[in-house]
């Protein structure tokens, strides 16, 4: 159960080019004013917006990486601050070109903690990987009950298996 004033939240961020506009997996603007007929799960038809995704690449060519050995460095320097921060953070995991949490946050200034957050990652990692490092914004999805989060932390550990790396709460 939540600390009263808070919700637990499924947060995803994604690396600086890992999801571009015109993306075949589909999307949406900022401002949602341009947006795919589809989501990861049920994707767009091919070739649906393929000239906004050339001009995409053209911009940004490639995304961002981050190699095996920095996936801890990140992680755990997420999870430092973080916790230092009073946040609850049940699962967490670093693969190649996203991070996935499992964390409790106030109900307001979920984005810009998270952004706080973000930043002690990139700085942990800054002089190995200079540049920006992150995506703009991320994904905030409230979880609805104990199933949602029970789904969402098994989910979240099998990155493990495609190279992520992953902390839990139970490993403190």
């Amino acid at each position: 159960m939540p600390t009263p004033g808070k919700n637990w939240f499924h947060i995803t961020l994604g690396t600086l080019g890992s999801w571009l506009p015109g993306d075949p997996r589909g999307f949406r603007s900022k401002t949602d004013n341009i947006h795919s007929s589809g989501d990861h799960r049920n994707p767009p038809p091919p070739g649906e917006h393929a000239g906004l995704l050339n001009y995409s690449k053209q911009l940004k060519p490639h995304a961002t990486l981050i190699p095996m050995p920095l996936r801890p460095v990140i992680g755990e320097a997420i999870v430092n601050n973080a916790t230092q921060r009073g946040h609850q953070l049940a699962a967490m995991s670093v693969a190649a070109m996203h991070v996935h949490m499992l964390i409790e946050l106030p109900r307001h200034d979920t984005a810009a903690i998270i952004g706080k957050v973000k930043r002690h990652g990139s700085i942990a990692v800054t002089k190995t990987m200079p540049g920006r490092l992150w995506a703009e914004g991320c994904g905030i999805k409230p979880i609805k009950d104990k199933a949602h989060q029970v789904n969402t932390f098994n989910y979240i550990l099998r990155h493990q298996e495609q190279g992520a790396w992953v902390w839990t709460f139970k490993m403190k």
